[in-house]
């Protein structure tokens, strides 16, 4: 019984990793496919409309897979994760619209990784010393994914935004994982109705000029992204269930590289040496975090 009990958690454990890089894949081509968008219309009516088209499927998923809708308060956290979601990532366009982007994308992921690393440990208790190990790798690959060895000089003040929008994202993490263990696809719907609503108003109040017309390939790109980050917050709830909250922030965290690879593969970018060197230490960071 013992023995069929560990096969069984470390079963679970390897779900859990498999889910954790899936959502990393699935986040970073959400964000090249939406970052391909954004050079051609304004990167809020982009975040907008792929919201919509996961808000879409998240409840066509809900329903068709007949899930039970969770109490209140389970709902409630599904709504404080897309509260402090959309707060992330607004944080995060303005501070890379600010041309701080050498500083604004490592930090505000090191940070979106920490944070419920920290409360992960206070909550389950600090995993093996391997793993320990792993997670620390972990945080250094996705800062040296994350950078673009800029060389830019750090500023106490120029932190502000990249801090505040990891926080949204560290936030997310946590209060997904609150609610994924009693279901998944509910709280995700609730999570992205606060999230358009928020991006409706911040739209509206900006009283912006009439925006350029869409073309059906764009609209497409943007409902792929719109796709693939409803794919990435269903399989980071569904490795925080099936396994320990900092492990599945840290893999899931790793999503810059899904960004960059394809920038290379498609859009031809060159990486940087920093890069390949984040590359390689997440790799290891994984054989770490698996044994």
């Amino acid at each position: 019984m013992l023995y069929c009990e560990c096969e069984g958690h470390m079963g679970s454990e390897a779900l859990a990793l498999i889910c954790g890089l899936a959502a990393a894949a699935s986040f970073g081509t959400g964000d090249f496919l939406g970052g391909f968008a954004t050079k051609r219309i304004s990167v809020f009516r982009v975040i907008l409309i792929s919201q919509i088209f996961g808000l879409a499927l998240l409840a066509g998923l809900a329903v068709a897979l007949n899930e039970t809708i969770p109490s209140g308060s389970n709902l409630a956290f599904g709504g404080l994760a897309g509260l402090f979601g959309t707060l992330g990532l607004t944080a995060l366009y303005i501070g890379l619209a600010r041309g701080h982007m050498g500083i604004v994308a490592p930090v505000s992921a090191v940070v979106g990784a920490t944070l419920p690393i920290i409360i992960g440990m206070f909550m389950e208790g600090a995993p093996p010393g391997g793993q320990i190990i792993g997670l620390l790798l972990g945080l250094c690959a996705i800062w040296y994914i994350a950078g673009e060895g800029s060389g830019t000089s750090i500023h106490p003040r120029a932190l502000g935004l990249p801090v505040l929008a990891g926080m949204g994202f560290g936030f997310f993490f946590i209060f997904i994982d609150q609610v994924s263990e009693t279901a998944i696809f509910w709280p995700l719907v609730t999570a992205r109705l606060v999230s358009i609503t928020m991006l409706s108003v911040f739209i509206m109040a900006r009283r912006k000029k009439a925006a350029a017309p869409w073309n059906p390939g764009l609209l497409i790109i943007v409902l792929l992204a719109g796709i693939f980050d409803a794919a990435g917050n269903i399989l980071f709830a569904l490795a925080s269930s099936l396994g320990r909250l900092d492990i599945s922030t840290t893999l899931t965290s790793l999503y810059p590289a899904g960004t960059v690879f394809l920038a290379w593969l498609i859009l031809k970018e060159r990486l940087a040496p920093r890069q390949w060197f984040g590359v390689v230490v997440a790799l290891a960071a994984l054989v770490l975090i698996a044994s």
